[in-house]
């Protein structure tokens, strides 16, 4: 039964989790905010900003019988300033008030919603990406503060940042935002640094990924060979591996996020120590297309093992959607993920894994379930070494998958908790806002 909303009807906009990037851990974002919107305000009327045109319609699927529908809206960083989809004729049109309204849909969307909810692609909140992706996840936050519009900054990673023009305005973000919450207890440290003296425990909070609360919803039609494995539990145990593209068929990627080895030779190492212990092993791709694909990655793993793999290692397409990605991993016996929404899809279905990191957020989020020694670190340890503590998680599944039982429920249910505090302030911030004139 869902619970009754704190007050009906509330508008919202949604930043930082477009479902059109083909990255399903950006899109796992969006669904299970909206997802958590649903449950807890069943008549809230949710534009999510994307990178299509115009206003469209949209759907979250709640279960494999349910849906929730939205507005799909373009909102996105581009020069072309005469597109009404262009954050900076839909920021320009804010400046302009009632007239900026009229001519344009998103500056609309913003200016009479309730509070725009933004997540920063869940780890965008920093400029180590370049200037220019720094900038697009800013844009909407921008929009927001400057007409007045409540700014919710969902839980999310805040940093690191290299320039001190990147660091002063994201501090002037998070100190205009009503309320700024972090999704572990390490990016709480990071808000707080950048607060300093500013940060007001009522209003900056440490929460957890949204992405615990995604529906795990089985595709209804399973990959080619993936229902057969399924069924053919006694012919060995199935592990998930999920190749990142970003740093698989980058020449560039060991020197720029400083891995101590070569992401290829490790995967292959781990790959390798998997189907020496029997497993079954499936690669699963979290992006799908663009230059950073990891279904291009996952064949080539496919092709570099050549004879061992020959049978015994199922490469996925990614023809499939968030909640069918976290569907199919929940099924699995083991998981080990570079891609950080993989693991977490893994991790919240109780499914004991083992998280490949390059960045600081990996480990907060595996400390939120108590498995924090379970994340190899590729900048110090070597492909030997990850796929021998690989091979240990393995050997440890059955305990781990205990452990992650008395855990995850509580992560889950604060997942919920936290959007009922949002929801909560949020409609008790428009009962203190002065009323605008609604079509």
């Amino acid at each position: 039964m869902l619970p009754v909303e704190p007050q009906p009807g509330l508008r919202l906009c949604l930043f930082g989790a477009a479902p059109d990037t083909g990255n399903l851990g950006v899109s796992a974002l969006g669904a299970a905010t909206i997802a958590a919107v649903a449950r807890n305000s069943p008549s809230a009327d949710v534009t999510l900003f994307d990178h299509g045109q115009g206003e469209r319609p949209g759907r979250v699927r709640l279960s494999s019988e349910e849906e929730f529908r939205h507005r799909l809206r373009g909102g996105y960083h581009t020069l072309r300033l005469h597109r009404p989809e262009s954050l900076w004729q839909i920021r320009a049109a804010g400046w302009l008030g009632a007239l900026g309204e009229i001519v344009n849909g998103g500056a609309r969307a913003i200016a009479r919603a309730d509070a725009v909810l933004d997540i920063s692609g869940g780890d965008s909140f920093s400029d180590i990406y370049g200037p220019r992706r720094f900038r697009s996840i800013c844009l909407g936050k921008l929009a927001a503060l400057e007409v007045g519009t409540p700014l919710v900054l969902l839980p999310q990673t805040y940093g690191p940042f290299r320039s001190e023009s990147a660091l002063r305005q994201a501090g002037e973000i998070a100190r205009g935002a009503a309320v700024a919450w972090a999704r572990d207890a390490r990016s709480f440290e990071s808000l707080a640094e950048l607060l300093g003296d500013d940060l007001d425990p009522s209003r900056h909070r440490s929460g957890v990924d949204v992405a615990f609360g995604l529906p795990a919803i089985l595709p209804e039609r399973l990959p080619e060979g993936l229902e057969e494995w399924l069924g053919e539990r006694g012919k060995g145990p199935l592990a998930g591996l999920n190749v990142s593209g970003l740093i698989h068929e980058s020449d560039s990627a060991r020197g720029a996020y400083g891995l101590a080895d070569d992401y290829a030779k490790v995967i292959g190492a781990v790959a390798r120590r998997l189907l020496a212990e029997g497993a079954r092993v499936v690669l699963i791709p979290h992006v799908i297309g663009g230059a950073e694909c990891d279904a291009a990655a996952c064949r080539r793993v496919l092709a570099e093992l050549g004879d061992e793999g020959r049978g015994r290692v199922l490469s996925l397409a990614g023809d499939y959607d968030a909640s069918g990605a976290k569907g199919i991993i929940s099924r699995l016996d083991f998981f080990c993920g570079t891609r950080m929404h993989s693991c977490i899809a893994a991790l919240s279905s109780g499914v004991p894994a083992a998280g490949l990191a390059y960045s600081k957020k990996t480990l907060g989020v595996f400390e939120t379930c108590g498995q924090g020694d379970a994340v190899p670190d590729l900048r110090r340890e070597t492909a030997p070494e990850i796929a021998e503590r690989v091979q240990t998680l393995w050997r440890e599944r059955g305990t781990r998958r205990s452990a992650l039982a008395a855990t995850v429920p509580a992560v889950v249910a604060a997942s919920g908790a936290q959007m009922q505090s949002i929801l909560a302030a949020v409609s008790e911030g428009r009962e203190r806002r002065p009323r605008r004139r609604r079509p």
